[in-house]
């Protein structure tokens, strides 16, 4: 089974899928790390962001490897967040990274968090859900993260935003059949419970 969470940066993603994830036993992938391993590697690198994203080895859990080196922290430092935007929006990158990821989730139990899951990675995902939240409280969230002020995050968020629903993608909008959930203001075990409900229902018909 395939648990599907799309939204965009700062609705609460990966933290919500983390939980979810051990709440329900399943495997927790963050497709997003592997954009921000591409983001890294292509900051270093003359060839093109598609012929990157094939060429190297991208492996997720609890710690982020790239090419064998432990990346962890190193894509979630400042920056990091908008070349992973960047390449993106590069139609080689997403279908490269795509096709991994769904050979990832083809077999076993997953919550794949990021944008286009869905729709893309896993379109006949058992349970979808789409989180957002208002701006300036994805802002803040973010800027909690990474310690940076929310007004400059908010402006990297907006124009991150726009490259996001660009290039032929939407990810600010919802899939038709997913669940919206505004986390604005909610605790994360208040979310986690309404996807985890999400998941049990699914489980159910399923049986």
């Amino acid at each position: 089974m395939v648990i599907a969470i799309d939204g965009p940066a700062g609705a609460g993603k990966s933290t919500v899928a983390r939980a979810v994830a051990e709440r329900v036993g399943f495997t927790y992938l963050d497709t997003g790390a592997m954009y921000r391993c591409v983001g890294l590697a292509a900051r270093d690198d003359l060839a093109s962001a598609g012929e990157i994203a094939e060429r190297i080895a991208i492996e997720v859990g609890d710690r982020v490897l790239l090419d064998g080196r432990d990346v962890t922290a190193e894509i979630r430092a400042p920056g990091v967040s908008e070349l992973a935007s960047k390449v993106a929006a590069d139609a080689a990158v997403r279908e490269a990274l795509v096709r991994k990821q769904r050979a990832i989730v083809a077999e076993g139990d997953w919550v794949a968090e990021g944008r286009d899951i869905g729709t893309v990675v896993a379109p006949d995902a058992a349970v979808k859900v789409f989180l957002y939240a208002d701006p300036a409280e994805r802002a803040r969230r973010r800027a909690a993260d990474i310690g940076l002020s929310p007004e400059e995050v908010l402006a990297r968020q907006r124009e991150r935003d726009l490259r996001d629903s660009s290039a032929g993608r939407s990810t600010l909008e919802p899939p038709k059949d997913a669940t919206p959930i505004d986390t604005t203001g909610l605790t994360l075990d208040e979310v986690v419970d309404q996807v985890v409900t999400l998941v049990v229902e699914a489980k159910e018909i399923q049986a």
